[in-house]
């Protein structure tokens, strides 16, 4: 079994590689994170190539470490650019991921309207199981921490 576990460095990844490889330990998986970095150009008009993972390398790095720790025998990192839900869901291709766990990060009203969210387009267009896991809200954490 194959999960994939998409990261985009935000304060809920960290809960979202524990969340994934609590499922790999459990199932035996091999768990994937990935990193889609999205096309953007410098002010000189130029797209960085060699520089756009090197920020990101340590950062995933100790996410793998995380899930390691955690117990997944088998964990890979990938980092790829462009459009984060089409890459998401060609390497769940690739890889013949069984499941996909993707965090929700709760966008609503009209700028879900327009653009919707990644997790929503990974959802409705990847070929296996999509997972979605929420990050708790704000008043949540506070809850739990007090």
């Amino acid at each position: 079994m194959t999960i994939l576990c998409p990261l985009d460095f935000s304060a809920a990844s960290a809960g979202l590689v524990a969340y994934a490889a609590a499922l790999a330990v459990a199932y035996g998986a091999e768990l994937r994170l990935l990193h889609v970095s999205e096309p953007q150009e410098d002010p000189t008009g130029q797209r960085p190539d060699a520089t756009v993972f090197a920020p990101c390398k340590a950062r995933m790095l100790a996410l793998q470490a995380q899930a390691q720790q955690a117990g997944v025998a088998h964990v890979h990192t990938g980092m790829v650019r462009g459009e984060a839900a089409p890459e998401i869901v060609a390497e769940a291709a690739r890889q013949q991921a069984d499941l996909i766990v993707i965090g929700a990060h709760g966008q609503t009203g009209l700028t879900r309207f327009l653009m919707g969210t990644t997790a929503e387009i990974v959802l409705r267009t990847a070929r296996c199981a999509t997972l979605l896991v929420r990050a708790p809200l704000q008043s949540e954490t506070a809850v739990t921490q007090a």
